[in-house]
C-alpha cells in the first residue's frame, strides 16, 4: 500500500506545474527502443519548450501524467524531442521549467552548462540514435559555476579539488564577456551558452552533419532564477 501511494505521489507531481501536452500525446504508442523517432520537427519541438516555460511562469497546469500505463509504454523505448545541455543547480530542472513529462526530455546535466566528452557523446546519442531535432543548451542567472570562472579571470582565485578545473572551460566566455562590457556575471553567463553552443559541432562531426541536413537544431537559452522565464538566444 504504501508503494502504491508513492507511485500516486510520483504522478501527481509530475502532472502539477506542466503545460498541457499536445493532443493524441499519450495516446502516441512508443516504439520498439530505437525505432520510430519523434514526429516533431525542431521547430515545434522549441514552440513546446516555450509554452511549457510560459505556463510554469504563470504558476503551470496539472494534465495527466498518463500513470502506470504511460511507464511501462515508455519502458520499451523513448523518442525524446529535444536534448537539453543545463546547470547541475537545484534550482533548474528542465523537466519544470519547460513543463515536460517522462520521456520526451533528454537532459545533460554539469555545473557551469559545459560539454565534456560524456555530455557530447550523450547529446551525438540523443540526436544520432534517439532522433531528437532540437538540442538547447541553457544557462541561468546567478550561475555558481560562471561567477567561480569570473574570480579567476579578475582576482586569480584558486578552488579546491576538482572545482577550478571544472570551470576553466569558462574562462573565456569570461574573457569575452570583459571586452563586450556591462555586468560581468550576466554577460559570461550568456557568453558561456553562446560558446558552448557554437562549439558542439565543431566538436562534433556528427552534430555538424545533422544540422547540415536539417535534422537538428542547436539553441541556446538563459534561464531567470527570479522570474522563471527562460530567455532563447538567436
Amino acid at each position: 500500500m504504501s508503494s502504491f501511494i508513492s507511485r500516486r505521489g510520483l504522478f501527481r507531481g509530475l502532472a502539477c506545474g506542466c503545460a498541457a501536452l499536445p493532443a493524441g500525446f499519450l495516446a502516441q504508442p512508443v516504439h520498439a527502443q530505437y525505432g520510430a523517432k519523434t514526429a516533431y520537427s525542431a521547430d515545434q519541438a522549441l514552440a513546446m519548450l516555450k509554452e511549457g516555460n510560459a505556463a510554469f511562469v504563470k504558476g503551470g497546469s496539472c494534465v495527466p501524467a498518463g500513470g502506470p500505463t504511460r511507464i511501462a509504454e515508455l519502458a520499451r523505448g523513448q523518442a525524446p524531442f529535444a536534448a537539453i545541455v543545463t546547470c547541475a543547480d537545484s534550482r533548474t530542472p528542465p523537466e519544470h521549467l519547460f513543463g515536460r513529462g517522462l520521456g520526451e526530455l533528454f537532459v545533460v546535466r554539469v555545473a557551469g552548462n559545459t560539454v565534456d566528452t560524456s555530455a557530447l557523446g550523450s547529446l551525438e546519442f540523443s540526436v544520432a540514435v534517439l532522433g531528437s531535432p532540437l538540442v538547447v543548451v541553457l544557462g541561468h542567472s546567478r550561475c555558481g559555476a560562471v561567477e567561480a570562472a569570473t574570480k579567476i579571470v579578475t582576482e586569480d582565485a584558486k578552488f579546491p579539488g576538482s572545482i577550478g578545473k571544472m570551470v576553466e572551460p569558462i574562462v573565456p566566455a569570461v574573457r569575452r564577456a570583459q571586452k563586450a562590457g556591462g555586468n560581468l556575471l550576466d554577460s559570461s553567463i550568456r557568453e558561456n551558452v553562446k560558446g558552448v553552443s557554437a562549439s558542439l559541432t565543431g566538436a562534433s562531426t556528427m552534430l555538424a552533419d545533422a544540422q547540415r541536413g536539417g535534422k537538428v537544431k542547436i539553441v541556446g537559452g538563459v534561464y531567470d532564477l527570479e522570474s522563471g522565464r527562460v530567455d532563447f538566444l538567436s
